[in-house]
């Protein structure tokens, strides 16, 4: 059965849900479980609680908070405040939980922990989001993601309406400046790229220059360039020698500061690994009462 709390624009895996929470958890309990709670709570005491957001922002990971409830307590009731993608406002109640009180003191900081970094990863993509909305651009992020939690980042970076970039290296070919100095030059990793590819395969190569995009344009083998670290300026006339023969991304230190000026530069995507990588996590408690 699926979770009321995932968000209904993104897919996050059962599977990848039942993974990371059983990793965190047995990380969290150890060998010998909660003591502190089995040494101070009554074995049978009943608990109800609820995950309350302690500053607005975007939610996510309420499905790997109400998973880690659960696998401690099948039995526990969970009732939902708010769901994956919502934006919601300070002292908002997210969720709430009645059951066995060492289950859910056992579950409370791998729950908070899922939640409430999901939730700033949502809640930062959703402020780039709002920023570029008043032009055609889409927000994505990039592989600089938490080891392991890559699935889990990317889904929060779609609760936050924002898009995903590739999630591997075996999802498209992706020619950085590395690939082209080893290659042998643009025309030269352009050809063998293109010679690889599948039939399903994009094509995106990063270049620093206009005298590069040039270059793209003129092998004609690609279908998006990535645009490093160019100035608003520069990007404005990318767009214009592209004019709609190639998708064009902007990347390199964007930051809510400068996205409404690069969006307005005419291009189709802005990435940014921040949203991932430094988004603050989202200030959630859990208030039980006994």
């Amino acid at each position: 059965m699926a979770s009321p709390f995932l968000c209904p624009g993104a897919f996050l895996s059962p599977l990848a849900i039942d993974e990371a929470v059983t990793r965190a958890l047995d990380e969290d309990l150890g060998r010998a479980g909660d003591v502190t709670s089995t040494a101070t709570v009554p074995a049978g005491t009943r608990g109800r609680a609820a995950l309350v957001a302690r500053r607005a922002g975007t939610v996510a990971g309420l499905p790997l908070a109400e998973a880690a409830f659960r696998r401690l307590d099948p039995a526990i009731e969970i009732s939902a405040g708010a769901r994956d993608g919502d934006a919601v406002p300070a002292k908002a109640v997210l969720m709430t939980v009645s059951g066995d009180a060492r289950a859910i003191l056992g579950a409370e900081r791998v729950a908070l922990n899922f939640a409430g970094h999901l939730s700033g990863i949502a809640t930062a993509t959703a402020a780039f989001v709002r920023l570029v909305s008043h032009t055609r651009a889409r927000i994505c992020e990039t592989r600089k993601t938490t080891p392991g939690l890559r699935a889990l980042e990317k889904y929060a970076v779609r609760c936050g309406g924002g898009f995903n970039h590739r999630f591997g290296l075996d999802d498209a070919i992706l020619i950085k400046d590395n690939h082209i100095a080893v290659a042998g030059g643009v025309r030269a990793v352009l050809a063998r790229a293109r010679e690889a590819a599948g039939h399903l395969v994009k094509i995106e190569i990063e270049v620093d220059t206009l005298a590069q995009l040039r270059e793209v344009l003129d092998v004609g083998l690609a279908d998006v360039a990535l645009l490093d670290n160019m100035d608003p300026a520069t990007m404005k006339r990318a767009v214009e020698m592209a004019a709609g023969r190639l998708v064009l991304e902007a990347s390199g230190n964007i930051t809510h500061a400068t996205a409404k000026a690069v969006a307005e530069s005419g291009v189709d995507y802005l990435s940014s690994g921040a949203i991932t990588h430094s988004a603050a996590s989202l200030d959630i408690g859990l208030d039980i009462e006994i």
